[in-house]
């Protein structure tokens, strides 16, 4: 009788290892930070536990911490005291992330610092636009988004990530940082972001939850998987230098297209209620943390994604060393 043995590949750990097909590395790792105002605040985010808000001085030993574990880069959040509704501390010279980009690069000059482009940290309302009679305008957000993007270079950001998904984002972007001598900065474009549920713990951290309404104007609605082709090809035509799909973990199908049609990096992004549900699920002695976050980050990789933006950056950089 005759047929396939494929478990003779199987038989041993260093087997298995030899044949494996993908594999996490520090550099695929993006670590987050939010960076609040004042001095020696740490508060940790109810809904993201290990995860927080932290004042700048608590921020740099965080990110020390990471860099010691071989974090490469990281992306940083601003959670500013002032909101109105021009979003005006988003390109504030002297704004929360402004000054902690600044902190960072002079601290840790080799480390890859990337500054999230948007508006509703910075609204009064929430959105991620200017709101005119209950409408969040496209245009005249651009503007804003340009000066915000020219205002995180000019602090020293290495890479400009706009995650607002208003039309013409890119573009606007793009030819702001080259007008103002930036055109050596990369735009890393939250170019397929859904509207996704999965973004509530998120919104606990960052204060970035909607007064009104919701997103489903601006991002895409969860269905849809031919828009995410028009929405990314746009932004490679407008010079995006990469392109993330947000959420990650209930659109692998979306990477792995994006990954087939596309040749620019891919970055998925392994968003905030991704994390709590292994944390909470964790706590309560229901699954193996460690296994299943590795699990999870590497059906990323093998989806298609180069790099990886999660909370989870600095406990893999700890269980890869263990397993060194």
């Amino acid at each position: 009788m005759q047929f396939a043995r494929h478990r003779r590949l199987r038989q041993t750990a260093n087997l298995r290892a030899m044949v494996r097909e993908t594999h996490l590395h520090m550099e695929d790792f993006i670590y987050p930070i939010f960076v609040i105002e004042g001095e020696n605040i740490k508060n940790e985010v109810p809904s993201m536990p290990g995860v927080y808000q932290q004042s700048l001085d608590y921020a740099l030993e965080d990110v020390k911490e990471a860099v010691q574990l071989g974090v490469r880069s990281i992306i940083v959040f601003g959670v500013p005291n002032e909101k109105n509704e021009i979003a005006s501390q988003a390109y504030c010279e002297h704004g929360v992330v402004q000054r902690a980009i600044r902190a960072i690069k002079d601290a840790f000059p080799e480390l890859v610092v990337i500054a999230d482009t948007c508006l509703c940290h910075y609204t009064s309302h929430g959105h991620c636009g200017i709101v005119e009679n209950g409408t969040i305008v496209n245009d005249d957000t651009l503007e804003l988004l340009a000066k915000t993007a020219v205002s995180q270079a000019k602090a020293g950001a290495d890479i400009i990530a706009p995650s607002n998904m208003m039309d013409g984002f890119v573009a606007a972007i793009r030819q702001a940082l080259d007008e103002e001598g930036f055109t050596y900065v990369p735009i890393m474009s939250y170019a397929v972001k859904y509207a996704s549920a999965f973004y509530g713990p998120f919104r606990d951290a960052a204060h970035s939850a909607p007064q009104f309404g919701d997103r489903k104007t601006y991002q895409m609605d969860p269905a849809n998987r031919l828009e995410a082709f028009r929405e990314a090809e746009a932004d490679v035509e407008q010079g995006a230098d990469f392109l993330m799909v947000k959420p990650a973990l209930s659109y692998l199908d979306i990477i792995r297209d994006l990954k087939n049609h596309f040749h620019l990096p891919i970055v998925a992004y392994n968003v905030s209620g991704e994390y709590a549900m292994v944390k909470a699920a964790a706590q309560n002695g229901w699954i193996d943390e460690k296994a299943v976050v590795l699990e999870m980050l590497t059906s990323m990789k093998r989806a298609g994604a180069d790099l990886i933006l999660t909370y989870f950056a600095k406990d893999v950089a700890r269980w890869l060393k263990e397993g060194k």
